[in-house]
């Protein structure tokens, strides 16, 4: 690969431009993940501590879907075949300091490339033997993961788009007919509860005149023994 220039390099290949981070960073982790299989390269991206990994993880996913979408590759018969990091062009500013004088900040750019090549059949086969032999055939593989992870993606925006859907607001007609509705359901309630309290004052109005009958009954037959027992004759004394 030596007498080969980076642009002719075989494979399908994935590029961001000025991305805002030194080029030193980047091929650190750049490091990490060349000559490793997609799902490996993934699995280390997606688990390191390095801000920039997250920015090289989508060149790589970007490289796989060409490959894909472009030459008809499967995501997991895929790697690293190379990844690079080339200096962009870097930012000036400066920094005020003491006694009127000025620092430098240096803000740096880079391009990161990342390209993916197929396996050989001769390393395929071995890899698959490899992978039966230790039951783990088909346990890891990328695409599958990121084929779950559009399919989930899909699931909630459109769970997202129906319940806003749900939520819509009723228009204005539907609004005053609902308070329509309201309003004569209050009506019939309030003219059921006159009529009910309208009997119930008629009622207590009869008991009162019943009471006050039997009171009246009472105190005459009270004055009527009253009179019985004065027109009584007296018994006569004896000597």
């Amino acid at each position: 690969m030596a007498g080969i220039k980076t642009n002719e390099r075989p494979g399908t290949r994935a590029k961001a431009s000025y991305v805002r981070s030194s080029a030193y960073k980047a091929r650190e982790v750049l490091d990490l993940i060349r000559g490793k299989s997609y799902a490996e390269a993934a699995e280390i991206l997606q688990f390191s501590e390095r801000g920039i990994a997250d920015d090289i993880l989508k060149v790589l996913d970007s490289a796989v879907a060409n490959a894909e979408h472009n030459d008809s590759q499967l995501a997991e018969e895929l790697f690293v075949s190379a990844c690079y990091a080339d200096e962009g062009p870097t930012l000036k500013r400066w920094r005020p300091r003491a006694r009127g004088r000025a620092t430098r900040i240096r803000k740096r750019t880079c391009h990161i490339t990342v390209i993916v090549s197929r396996y050989s059949d001769e390393a395929l086969e071995a890899m698959r033997e490899r992978e039966a032999a230790s039951g783990r055939s088909g346990s890891s593989q990328a695409a599958e993961a990121r084929r779950a992870r559009v399919a989930q993606s899909r699931t909630r925006d459109e769970h997202d788009h129906d319940h806003d859907h749900d939520h819509e607001e009723p228009s204005v007609e539907e609004q005053a007919a609902e308070i329509v509705e309201a309003t004569k359901a209050a009506m019939a309630e309030s003219g059921g509860d006159a009529e009910t309290s309208g009997d119930e004052t008629v009622g207590d109005a009869d008991n009162a005149e019943a009471v006050d009958d039997a009171d009246d009954a009472k105190a005459v037959d009270t004055a009527a023994d009253d009179e019985d027992q004065g027109d009584a004759p007296e018994e006569e004394e004896t000597d």
